[in-house]
């Protein structure tokens, strides 16, 4: 017979049972440590919301329950006396269809918006390049670019319509005495919008100070170095200028559409002195003088919810402006990522 040896002789049974420890030591202080990082967390977020509170409060306050609200009462039949009553789309059907004065002033806004907000960054970006140019008299002609800003919007736009007063005032004299064609300004509705943009650039003092500061911080070794490889002036505006100081043109016009869309004072106020309405108790003026030329949408906003005591359809065009800001800014927006990042 074979001999067979111990270790052949001894079966295979005994099953791999061994605990395996190490293992279970390791999940076991990560099984006790969760709980606590758990409540680490919750701890931190609700330091994080604590510092985030005034924000918050603000937020919801002044813009998401306005906004809310907003959407709401454009459903409803609500005058500000009687209980809203729940009118489903008529709102809505009657500002974009019924409603006359609201296609004209829709025009009239975003007419304002392309031609208002281009002059006004194209010339606040010229101002500024001149003054920062100047080798004498910074100081003073930064003061005097600066000062028409500071007046009150009323005031200003008075003052302009009585200067470009067709009859009385002296910039048609002058027009006229060097042979040029003098126009009605704020009696023509072909130079109502036209006349409201040079009373814009004529307070165009802050941008003139945004873009100075932004302009005197391109570093000077750039148009140094520049010159030495013969790039004129044009060229070392586009390559190094524009570059440079593209987050604060896109700020510019960001800012400059927000408020253009709320355009309401300068166009009532030449309205109403055009068509000799300046004051009195009493007097009835329908905004847009002359023929709706200088209507805005946020006249509208006045005239439906505190003349007509319309306010379903005063919110509807509200919301109209909310939207189309939002529009204008999120395209800017989307837009301004190669022109902000050529300056990296």
């Amino acid at each position: 017979m074979a001999a067979h040896s111990p270790v052949d002789a001894a079966p295979d049974t005994a099953p791999d049972t061994a605990p395996d420890t190490a293992s279970d030591a390791a999940s076991g202080p990560a099984l006790n440590a969760a709980p606590a990082l758990r409540a680490k967390r919750r701890r931190a977020a609700l330091r994080t919301a604590a510092f985030l509170s005034p924000w918050l409060v603000g937020f919801g306050v002044f813009f998401a329950y306005p906004l809310l609200s907003t959407v709401y009462f454009s459903f409803m039949d609500y005058d500000g006396i009687r209980p809203p009553v729940f009118g489903g789309a008529a709102n809505w059907s009657y500002v974009f269809t019924d409603y006359p004065l609201f296609w004209p002033a829709l025009r009239n806004t975003l007419w304002l918006v392309l031609v208002m907000v281009t002059c006004r960054v194209v010339f606040g970006l010229g101002v500024g390049l001149l003054v920062t140019k100047l080798k004498t008299g910074t100081g003073l002609f930064r003061t005097l670019f600066y000062l028409p800003y500071l007046a009150p919007p009323v005031a200003a736009t008075l003052a302009f319509v009585f200067l470009l007063n067709p009859g009385t005032g002296p910039a048609n004299s002058l027009l006229e005495a060097v042979g040029l064609p003098a126009p009605g300004w704020f009696t023509d509705p072909d130079w109502s919008k036209p006349a409201l943009t040079l009373l814009v650039l004529w307070g165009i003092g802050d941008l003139m100070v945004i873009f100075m500061a932004a302009l005197l911080d391109v570093p000077k070794e750039q148009y140094e170095a520049a010159e030495l490889d013969g790039a004129g002036p044009w060229q070392r505006f586009r390559h190094i200028t524009l570059p440079n100081i593209s987050p604060i043109v896109m700020f510019a016009v960001v800012t400059g559409v927000i408020q253009t869309m709320q355009c309401y004072t300068q166009p009532l106020v030449a309205g109403k002195v055009a068509a000799g309405v300046i004051g009195g108790s009493g007097q009835q003026f329908e905004p847009g003088y002359p023929e709706r030329s200088t209507l805005t949408l946020p006249q509208l906003v006045y005239n439906l919810g505190f003349q007509r005591f319309d306010y379903g359809s005063a919110c509807v065009v509200a919301l109209v402006l909310f939207v189309l800001a939002m529009a204008f800014t999120a395209l800017l927006m989307r837009r301004s990522g190669g022109l902000v990042g050529a300056g990296d």
